[in-house]
């Protein structure tokens, strides 16, 4: 019998397909963790067979790898634009962090800091991740300086800071305790104020006006 041609599978490019794993990779590590991207998992969402994943990540490690290196560089795109004043491009940075959409990035980035202790190729994706972000908030703080908004003596210095305050608030990002928690919103904000010299309140978000 001859098959239709409706039947038949479209036959996609190498760097299409990759792009679809990726991104299937990435999908699955921010809803459910790293330990759930495996071949299979990845096979299943796509509707392909796992032979197919393996022939373009022979190993889980670097599967799981890339998939954590596609999440954080969305989320880095969102954390650093490059259009826009600085003052507006860290408050759009705050805006960020404290959105609902971080906190399944939260959850990633304290899932690879812990598996990253068992996988060294894990723990070099880590640390290049963080070494990019430390770059986006330098330049970004530099770009403050330069235009007379920031003050910072060290960009660097101040932008680890900074980046800090975000993971110290992450901490808690699965912490289910509502009142007297330990997760304060304003945290990083603050954080942030307070090293680049800006005037308090400044980069904190007006309470929401009661409905009604």
């Amino acid at each position: 019998m001859v098959s239709s041609p409706g039947s038949r599978r479209v036959r996609k490019q190498p760097e299409e397909r990759r792009e679809e794993i990726l991104s299937a990779a990435a999908a699955i590590a921010l809803a459910e963790g790293l330990e759930r991207v495996t071949l299979r998992a990845v096979a299943d969402r796509l509707g392909v067979r796992p032979g197919l994943i393996t022939h373009y990540f022979p190993a889980a490690e670097d599967l799981v790898c890339a998939a954590f290196t596609r999440a954080a560089d969305g989320e880095r795109e969102q954390l650093f634009p490059a259009e826009g004043d600085p003052l507006s491009r860290l408050r759009r940075f705050v805006a960020v962090i404290g959105g609902d959409q971080s906190r399944d990035l939260s959850r990633l980035w304290l899932n690879a800091r812990h598996l990253s202790r068992f996988s060294p190729v894990l723990d070099a994706a880590v640390i290049e991740q963080e070494a990019r972000n430390d770059a986006g908030m330098v330049q970004l703080i530099q770009d403050g300086v330069a235009a007379g908004v920031f003050t910072a003596d060290d960009p660097l210095r101040a932008g680890v800071r900074i980046l800090m305050a975000v993971d110290g608030q992450s901490a808690y990002v699965n912490n289910t305790r509502e009142a007297g928690g330990a997760v304060y919103p304003d945290f990083v904000a603050e954080t942030a104020e307070w090293t680049l010299g800006l005037r308090a309140g400044t980069l904190v978000s007006p309470p929401a006006e009661p409905a009604g």
